[in-house]
Parts: structure tokens; C-alpha cells; sequence
């Protein structure tokens, strides 16, 4: 047998020098999912030679910046699982803020059957919440990437959510004027600040959910047209943005002359992290 406490100190120092940003955490992470036990409970169970080997590698991946998630094969959303990997972006903390304004919009809109579209749906993490929360919607889920696709088909099978595979300007055309909630956390990374995004995204999320034109709104311009086109008058949009977003994203709708109330909405860091607006009656 191995030390276990003194292979994850071996671990967090491995992590800590490359540059993770969260060493203890996936030590610990990496360490419970080698065991097969909570995540707490990881520094006191016993690991024999064979587990230790395991760890150790799935450590130097982790060091070469290969995204926690892809090595646990797990992402966890709000109240929901996730089987992530490579082809899908790996949701982040931050989207659930997002996920949760749709969720009390949608219990709010005045009908117990409320019809979402959650446009890029990726792994499926916003739709699957929401159906899962709000008893009665009705849910869309849209994605163009086929990869991406069979991550989010694992994700909401058994939830109900109808999954489509389309673009996001053109879907979802029997839909138009019958919306309440449009959500959507779309590609809005410049192309020209490649340089500075995490190696854990830049390496191995797909950059069809990454990099969105030349000032990262290519993809919120088709947004803006396309949720106009699919909500009923008095409907809600929801979009995620960079930080560095906060004015110019919600100038997309303020610009267009069609929405009201449009507002941006701080991350749990205190930054610009997405906007909604609602369709004019």
C-alpha cells in the first residue's frame, strides 16, 4: 500500500508548479475519481500500487493542462451530472448563473407549459437544468457541432428536452412567435485574444464554442435575430458574454430597436457575465 495523504501532497506541489489554478481541489478531484469515493473522503482511503500508477498519470495529464473534466469524465451543473469529453465545451460555474435567471423566468412567464430553446446547447447542461426544475416546460435544445451533439444526446436522454441538430440562424423556423424564453450561452472569444485564453479551453474545447469574429459579437448579432424571430411579444433572451462585454453586448439589443429592459447581469466575481432582454410587445 501508499501513502495517500503524501501522494496528494505530491500531487497539489505537481499541480501548483504548472499552474493550475485549483492544485488541492483536482489533487483531491483526480484522487477520489481514481478510488471511487467522495471527493472529501479521498486523503483517508486506503489506495494500493495499481491505483497509485493511475493517479500519477491522470496527475501529468492534469499538469499538461488537460481539462479536469475530461479526465473524470464528469461535469457537474447546478443540481445536474454531466459525461463531458473531448468534442464538448465543459461548462463552467459561471453559465449557471445564466441557467438560473431562464429557470425563474420560465416559473414566472404566467403558463405552466413554458417553451425554452436553449440555442448551443453543447453538453446539454442549460436545457437538461431547466427541465429539470421546471416541471411542465417544454424544451428545445440546438446544436450544430455533430461531437458536441452526441455529448448533449447522452446528457438528455430520459429528460424530455427535443434535441435538434441546427444552426443557430436558422433554427427552429415552426417555432417563430410561439418562445417564451430564448437562453444561450454562444461563441464570444475574439479571434485576436487567442493568446490569452486558459490552456485548458484554447487546447481542448472545440472553438466553434470559443471564438466568435473579430470582436467575439459575430455570434450575439445572429443571436439577436434569430431570438427575435422565434419569441412571442413580451418573450426573454438570455446570453452569456465575455467580461469584457458588459457595454457592447447588451448594445447589440439596445441598437436593434426591438427589445426593452435590457440589462446585463455580474458573475459571482463581480463582472459582467450576461445579458437579457425582452421582446417588445
Amino acid at each position: 500500500m501508499t501513502n495517500t495523504r503524501q501522494i496528494l501532497r505530491a500531487a497539489e506541489q505537481c499541480l501548483a508548479d504548472a499552474g493550475v489554478a485549483s492544485p488541492a481541489h483536482d489533487a483531491a478531484a483526480l484522487l477520489a475519481h481514481v478510488l471511487d469515493v467522495p471527493r472529501m473522503s479521498a486523503a483517508t482511503t486506503e489506495i494500493d500500487d495499481e491505483q497509485a500508477a493511475r493517479f500519477d498519470g491522470l496527475v501529468r495529464r492534469r499538469a499538461a493542462r488537460e481539462p479536469l473534466q475530461h479526465l473524470t469524465g464528469r461535469a457537474y451543473f447546478r443540481y445536474v451530472e454531466l459525461d463531458v469529453g473531448p468534442g464538448v465545451f465543459v461548462p463552467r460555474p459561471e453559465t449557471e448563473l445564466l441557467a438560473g435567471w431562464a429557470i425563474d423566468r420560465a416559473r414566472d412567464v404566467g403558463t405552466t407549459t413554458p417553451i425554452i430553446v436553449d440555442l448551443c446547447t453543447g453538453s446539454g447542461a442549460i436545457a437538461k437544468s431547466i427541465a429539470g426544475e421546471v416541471p411542465g416546460a417544454i424544451v428545445h435544445a440546438v446544436e450544430l457541432s455533430p461531437e458536441a451533439l452526441a455529448w448533449a444526446e447522452r446528457n438528455l436522454a430520459g429528460t424530455g428536452v427535443h434535441l435538434h441538430e441546427d444552426d443557430l440562424a436558422t433554427a427552429l423556423p415552426e417555432l417563430d412567435g410561439r418562445v417564451d424564453i430564448v437562453v444561450c450561452n454562444p461563441p464570444y472569444i475574439p479571434l485576436d485574444a487567442w493568446e490569452s485564453v486558459a490552456a485548458e479551453a484554447r487546447d481542448h474545447d472545440p472553438h466553434l464554442a470559443l471564438f466568435s469574429g473579430a470582436d467575439g459579437l459575430d455570434a450575439m448579432r445572429v443571436l439577436e435575430v434569430t431570438a427575435a424571430r422565434l419569441l412571442k411579444p413580451g418573450g426573454w433572451v438570455g446570453a452569456e458574454h465575455a467580461d469584457a462585454q458588459g457595454e457592447v453586448a447588451p448594445a447589440v439589443f439596445v441598437e436593434a430597436g426591438r427589445w426593452s429592459d435590457v440589462v446585463d447581469h455580474l458573475d459571482f466575481n463581480h463582472r459582467p457575465r450576461f445579458v437579457t432582454a425582452r421582446l417588445a410587445r
